[in-house]
């Protein structure tokens, strides 16, 4: 099995094929070249190998079997996870003019069975399917009635119990070639997916029985992509504030539990933020609703649960925000990928405490299996390890998946501004005092009470205000105190129990901090109650605006909301934002300049240019002689 390759030189070349996908490209996409890689990855997917692709989300991994299905005969037959994600992405492919469907549960039998028959009768070039139903004795009789030019597995960590999305229905799919009197014996398998370490590279792999696949592996880094962690302290006013100062961007906040989630939501709501829940609790309808108010840009803001993931095929989501700690690298990579898809930039920002990381401590002792639970505590480490850093956090997010990075991203808030590293050794000794002499059987939210002097009944009751720690640290906030016991338990100097209740209690190293014979350092940023840094995205690329430009933004963008309502199809569908910017600034006037705009291809042209070149055009006769640029037309 071939290693990942990030050149095209394990790839036999195709080019007699070179022009003929260019003008595929343009025709149907509205794109003028290929993104990196992409190129590469198609000639061998023409070729008729297995191909296996780790490609960031964002990065263009669909159009590495879209384009070659308008470039050869046959259909292509897409295995996807969600019902959601297949509308989504038929959507947008019939708009730019291709022959697309999907066959789900979501169809009544009539149109199902409508719809497999013009597969069958070779009305389609792709073809969406779920596992569960291709694997379906319906669905193997589908099959055989397709003449099929090659499988392409999308999420395909899925198949891998090693994946942070494991789906067992996935493990069909390795049988996917056999039988059918050997017709798809030769039938080339793509398997794509946005993250995967080495591990579950491997595994799935050997799941799909790919025959020495041609692998491509994109770099993890994502450079519109703002990353920043915050202590959690008062989450809740800081995620409003931030929402506010965002009011016209879309967002999705991540909550690990249902009740979070609705208590999120609902606080929101009551603060004037159009925001709606989403969790696997909801009935199916309200849930269908919920994710299809936001993805139409009906709710700007969805709070959810990690049950709303892969069926996200919105661009212009500009913020994810966790409120709670994500429990491995790998998820927290995924839903952070959600944001910034468009290539615009976009904020990341994970709230942190150290109560956040006993919780899911406690639920992986809960593991019957100690390899699972010690595989959990080990993801949930690289966590911590991302958390807690004072250095570029590219390091160690896609250290991760096996990726080097030499530092200095320029956008994380470790880059961005370097954090300010102060001696809190005194604070640390007080701390761990007052672990020791509450005899190590309290949780640190009971200890930080003792310090900071509280008349809670409870440490009344158990005569702590007569220790001497009882009040030295009534200068200090809880949430400093939560700063310094995250500092204690990352060095290891202090430990949390693995029951429900979960006391703290000193290690052999956290002694000799308490005796002043070993030193701590916390961030400043993490030790005071000041106002969090603001966010500040890495340069994207992205021309600017100016005021005109982005008044001219905002009527394309309502233009595009009405047509989209009319077609009942998301706003993105229609034009992305990165298209309308350009549409705002290039301000083209013409058939001819208005394909020359990103995303803008000969299918688009017909459907929509009339109705925005209407909107330049009248903007130019209305606009206050600001002089707008104009391109001219070849």
């Amino acid at each position: 099995m071939s290693d990942f390759s990030t050149e095209p030189s394990d790839v036999q070349q195709a080019p007699a094929d070179g022009p003929r996908l260019d003008e595929l490209l343009k025709t149907h996409f509205g794109h003028e070249a290929f993104r990196p890689m992409q190129r590469q990855i198609i000639d061998a997917v023409l070729e008729g190998r297995d191909v296996q692709v780790v490609m960031p989300t964002g990065g263009g991994k669909s159009l590495c079997y879209q384009l070659p299905a308008l470039a050869s005969p046959g259909v292509t037959l897409v295995v996807s996870p969600l019902i959601a994600l297949m509308q989504n992405q038929v959507d947008a492919l019939q708009a730019n003019g291709i022959r697309a469907a999907f066959v789900n549960s979501s169809l009544d039998p009539d149109e199902a069975r409508a719809r497999e028959q013009a597969a069958i009768s070779g009305e389609y070039d792709l073809l969406y399917l779920a596992p569960e139903r291709l694997m379906s004795g319906s669905g193997r009789w589908l099959l055989a009635q397709l003449n099929v030019a090659r499988f392409a597995i999308d999420e395909a960590h899925c198949i891998s119990e090693w994946g942070h999305d494991f789906r067992p229905e996935y493990r069909m799919l390795g049988s996917i070639r056999e039988g059918f009197d050997g017709r798809f014996a030769d039938a080339p398998v793509i398997a794509l997916t946005a993250t995967a370490t080495p591990r579950v590279v491997d595994d799935i792999a050997a799941q799909l029985a790919l025959r020495e696949p041609a692998r491509f592996q994109a770099s993890f880094e994502r450079e519109n992509l703002y990353y920043e962690v915050r202590p959690k302290h008062k989450a809740f006013d800081q995620i409003l504030a931030y929402i506010r100062e965002h009011a016209d961007s879309d967002g999705i906040i991540y909550c690990q539990s249902r009740a979070k989630v609705e208590a999120m939501a609902e606080r929101l709501k009551q603060n004037g933020v159009n925001a709606l829940p989403y969790h696997a609790g909801l009935d199916n309808r309200q849930r269908s609703e919920n994710q299809h108010a936001f993805i139409y840009g009906d709710a700007r803001v969805i709070v959810a649960t990690i049950a709303f993931g892969m069926g996200v095929d919105k661009p212009d989501v500009r913020y994810v925000i966790h409120a709670d700690l994500p429990r491995h690298i790998e998820g927290y990579y995924q839903e952070t990928g959600r944001a910034g898809r468009d290539g615009l930039p976009a904020d990341c920002i994970l709230f942190y405490s150290a109560a956040d990381r006993a919780k899911i401590e406690y639920f992986i002792e809960q593991k019957e299996s100690p390899t699972e639970r010690e595989h959990a505590h080990w993801q949930l480490d690289q966590v911590i390890k991302f958390a807690h850093s004072t250095a570029c956090r590219l390091v160690p997010l896609i250290g991760y998946f096996g990726e080097t990075h030499g530092g200095d991203c320029g956008h994380c808030d470790n880059c961005v501004k370097p954090p300010n590293l102060v001696d809190a050794t005194q604070d640390a000794r007080k701390l761990l005092s007052a672990v020791a002499r509450t005899g190590q059987r309290f949780g640190l939210s009971y200890v930080f009470d003792v310090l900071r002097g509280s008349k809670a009944q409870r440490v009344l009751q158990n005569r702590h205000d007569q220790l001497s720690v009882y009040g030295i640290g009534a200068d200090q906030p809880k949430g400093y105190w939560g700063a310094v016991a995250d500092a204690l338990l990352e060095g290891g100097n202090l430990a949390l129990t693995a029951d429900e209740y979960r006391t703290a209690h000193l290690t052999p190293t956290g002694v000799t901090v308490m005796k002043g014979q070993a030193a701590v350092k916390i961030v400043q940023s993490r030790a005071v109650s000041a106002a969090p840094r603001p966010s500040k995205p890495a340069p994207a690329k992205a021309e600017p605006l100016s005021p005109d430009d982005h008044r001219l933004f905002e009527e394309l963008r309502e233009l595009r909301r009405r047509l989209a309502q009319e077609q009942g199809v998301p706003p993105y569908v229609v034009f992305g934002d990165v298209a309308l910017r350009q549409m705002a600034i290039r301000r083209p006037t013409s058939d001819q300049a208005f394909l020359g705009v990103s995303g803008v291809g000969q299918t688009k042209l017909r459907r929509y240019g009339p109705a925005f070149l209407q909107v330049i055009r009248q903007h130019a006769d209305d606009a206050p002689g600001e002089g707008p640029v104009f391109i001219p037309d070849p």
